[in-house]
């Protein structure tokens, strides 16, 4: 068992319960009622109940015991340095498409942690595989009914995943299936299409094999993403690796649509559904807006341009004006895969008298891929693209090529220092609200 170090704080929300005790940033909880919180799951368990005995280390290493009276439920308003206070459950993998191992060496360590932690699964929808978790966590999953996780199943036929994860006990993901639907736990599951290993007969196999699990009150499988594997020039050799070509999407498209259909009438519910980036590859339209049912996997690039699409209409009625003055003139960064997809929205934005947005569609000469997302571009790649041209006033950044929570891109340049040899400002973007505001004020 990892130590449990106390939890630090990070932040404490204004007009809180901890703001009135006087807590402050830098000031760390060791037990809650007895208990030391493993993590940000057990911590909001603890704090639930209407009385509540603290032990804190405040920030010069001095400990206090203090007793707070609350409603049921009533959140304390303090946020964490991290969600995991005992420290990461890493992968005991070795999938070759691993992003991790496709990075060039010598960046933040942080980029090379593996984690495979069910918490962070449950907490903020990362994949996991389930092929390093003993009997207690297990047990613990149950008995805190957390659910849904999101699982990286890839294939369901034991010597084929075993193949893709270089582990014996990834042999056992239908037996764990099965632990779900008895518990009436869920799952979201992803599959990571490598052609050659697990396309073809085995991706039919493993999605029916998914599907039959999709049924009753609480379906063990709520629903499964289908994404291409993405490949860097920085992956190992020999990794058994080929990137997918624009035929072979084409293939899974019309394979993975028939299987759909065939699950739409027999569920109720498409169950699976391709990654944007199939569409994008192989050249075709995007399925419309209304075949993504409750966008289950959005954080997968399921669903997410058409989404963001519906979600700038809407918006742009709402916000924009007819006219700005003074004019203004922006540089719109995103990945080559959706320039095509987001001409509507650029065309939208420019029918404002006296705003010029131009888009710059970058491929990543970082990470050598000929159709990249927007998620992938780094400082390196803007660097190369734009240095000396005229950006006008400065660059709108689509905030998901930086590091979570830092103005930082995944090749480690800051924000700060591209803003300096590109000599503009940059504009970082969260969502159309964010795109809109930024362009017009």
């Amino acid at each position: 068992m990892n130590t449990i170090n106390p939890a630090r704080i990070t932040k404490v929300l204004p007009d809180s319960i901890a703001a009135e005790i006087g807590f402050e940033a830098g000031d760390a909880i060791v037990a809650i009622n007895g208990t030391r919180p493993r993590d940000l799951i057990d911590y909001q368990f603890l704090c639930a109940d209407e009385i509540l005995e603290l032990e804190v280390l405040d920030a010069a290493g001095k400990t206090h015991s203090l007793e707070i009276e609350k409603d049921y439920d009533q959140d304390l308003g303090l946020e964490f340095e991290t969600a995991l206070f005992d420290g990461l459950i890493q992968c005991n993998n070795r999938c070759p498409f691993c992003f991790i191992d496709q990075q060039p060496p010598g960046k933040r360590t942080s980029l090379y942690f593996k984690d495979d932690d069910y918490r962070l699964s449950f907490l903020y929808g990362s994949y996991l595989t389930l092929t390093n978790l003993p009997e207690r966590e297990w047990q613990r999953i149950e008995q805190m009914r957390l659910s849904p996780l999101y699982v990286s199943v890839h294939a369901t036929e034991p010597e084929v995943r075993i193949r893709l994860l270089k582990n014996q006990r990834a042999g056992q993901i239908l037996e764990q299936l099965k632990w779900f639907k008895k518990r009436r736990l869920q799952i979201h599951a992803q599959v990571v299409v490598c052609p050659g290993i697990n396309d073809g007969k085995h991706l039919e196999q493993t999605l029916k094999d998914l599907a039959s699990f999709h049924t009753g009150e609480v379906p063990a499988v709520a629903s499964v993403a289908v994404v291409p594997v993405g490949l860097t020039r920085f992956r190992p050799q020999a990794d058994e690796l080929t990137p997918v070509t624009r035929e072979k999407a084409k293939e899974v498209i019309s394979q993975v649509k028939i299987l759909s259909q065939q699950f739409r009438q027999k569920f109720g519910s498409s169950i699976a559904w391709l990654a944007d980036e199939w569409f994008l590859i192989a050249g075709e339209e995007l399925p419309s807006e209304s075949e993504y049912e409750e966008y289950p996997q959005i954080d997968n690039g399921v669903g997410s341009i058409q989404l963001f699409i519906k979600q700038f209409a809407a918006a742009a009625t709402e916000l924009l004006p007819p006219k700005v003055y003074p004019q203004r003139k922006l540089t719109w960064v995103v990945g080559n895969a959706v320039e095509n997809a987001f001409q509507p929205i650029l065309k939208r934005l420019n029918s404002v008298e006296g705003l010029e947005v131009n888009m710059r569609a970058l491929c990543s000469d970082y990470w050598g891929q000929n159709i990249t997302v927007t998620g992938l571009l780094t400082g390196h790649d803007l660097l190369l693209n734009l240095q000396g041209q005229d950006l006008g006033e400065g660059i709108l950044l689509p905030n998901v090529m930086l590091k979570h929570g830092e103005l930082v891109f995944l090749d480690d340049m800051s924000i700060e220092e591209l803003a300096r040899k590109l000599d503009t400002k940059i504009l970082p973007v969260a969502g159309v609200e964010d795109l809109i505001n930024t362009c017009i004020l």
